[in-house]
């Protein structure tokens, strides 16, 4: 087994310096690491391969609205020099351009636009969707099929995860009497983290669940869902916390309604930084081969790459399951009887 891990790691090692290589013949001289920061930031094109000269991408969709010109459309490569592959301000379309950090601007800087345009992460997301409406959609229709059997193929993957979520996060942390309420919203966010963890971990995959926007929106969806069910007694608590002097309220309030905040927004940097960082130090290791096209520097990297990979595969269900989790906290804290002994 260790000679055959070994093995695997001489040749994808080889690969690694043969493409490392045509990085830097297509990059003309430039750094050989310039790499790193476009594969975990947004971008307007899919980019897959450069070999030689040739870049192999899929142009995306950029969609702009503005008060003047209305609805318009183009696609990413619309903005690139087509020799050298490269946004930048010389290179706009229609009023517009993408620059080199991968952001849209007006060439006008006093023209109002929205920016809709369906990017790589939300191609991503559009994919995490499709993988997740298979899967769900696989499952229902086996038991329409066939009902009260024991569950067979997708169905005998999805079932024992949903009864994880069910009986020993929903059920747990919110209760017997309300769990079932709360319980699709935390299957659904539970399964679109982890896949979209687990589908950020391919090669030239987008880094969706390492956006902030996206965990944003995902705490928001949380913090909404514990301030809309919180009950009498939840906000109560808040505001007239029990056994604290009246004296002290304008100072324990205050602090109470920042806790509201601070709960969600602790689960979206949790989850933005550890989703970031694995694709980082992946990403570094791969760059330690570009820079020292060493064969042995090439081998301890990629048996470090593996070993990384690994990781960031538990790193991708235990960051779902804490997210889950700590949502299932907050609700079962709004929505838990106020206690009258």
């Amino acid at each position: 087994m260790v000679r055959k891990f070994l093995c695997l790691s001489i040749l994808l090692s080889i690969f690694w310096l043969g493409f490392s290589n045509s990085v830097q013949a297509a990059g003309d001289g430039e750094s050989k690491t310039g790499f790193l920061i476009p594969h975990v930031m947004d971008n307007y094109e899919w980019h897959f391969a450069t070999i030689g000269h040739t870049h192999v991408t899929l142009p995306l969709p950029v969609i702009i609205y503005s008060p003047d010109q209305g609805l318009e459309f183009f696609l990413s490569s619309d903005f690139q020099n087509h020799e050298t592959h490269k946004f930048g301000k010389d290179y706009g379309v229609g009023g517009y351009y993408i620059d080199e950090n991968y952001d849209l601007h007006a060439l006008d800087e006093l023209r109002t636009f929205y920016d809709f345009s369906i990017t790589k992460n939300v191609m991503m997301m559009f994919i995490i969707i499709a993988i997740l409406l298979y899967l769900m959609i696989s499952t229902a229709n086996h038991y329409k099929r066939l009902p009260g059997t024991a569950p067979k193929g997708i169905a005998s993957f999805i079932e024992p995860i949903v009864i994880f979520v069910r009986d020993e996060i929903a059920l747990t942390q919110i209760g017997h009497k309300h769990y079932r309420r709360f319980t699709p919203y935390l299957l659904t966010l539970f399964f679109f983290i982890w896949v979209g963890n687990l589908v950020g971990l391919f090669p030239e995959a987008g880094n969706l669940t390492g956006n902030i926007a996206f965990t944003l929106t995902l705490g928001v969806f949380t913090l909404i869902l514990t301030v809309f069910n919180g009950n009498k007694g939840y906000w109560k608590h808040i505001f007239m916390p029990p056994g604290v002097p009246v004296l002290l309220l304008p100072i324990i309030v205050p602090v109470e309604i920042f806790g509201i905040l601070t709960k969600p927004a602790s689960l979206v940097v949790r989850l933005f930084v550890a989703i970031t960082a694995g694709h980082i130090v992946i990403l570094s290791f791969i760059a330690l081969i570009f820079v020292f096209e060493s064969l042995a520097v090439g081998v301890a990297s990629t048996v470090m790459l593996v070993f990384i990979n690994f990781i960031e595969i538990l790193v991708a269900t235990i960051q779902a399951y804490v997210f889950t989790l700590f949502t299932a906290m907050y609700v079962g804290t709004a929505v838990a009887e106020e206690d009258h002994h």
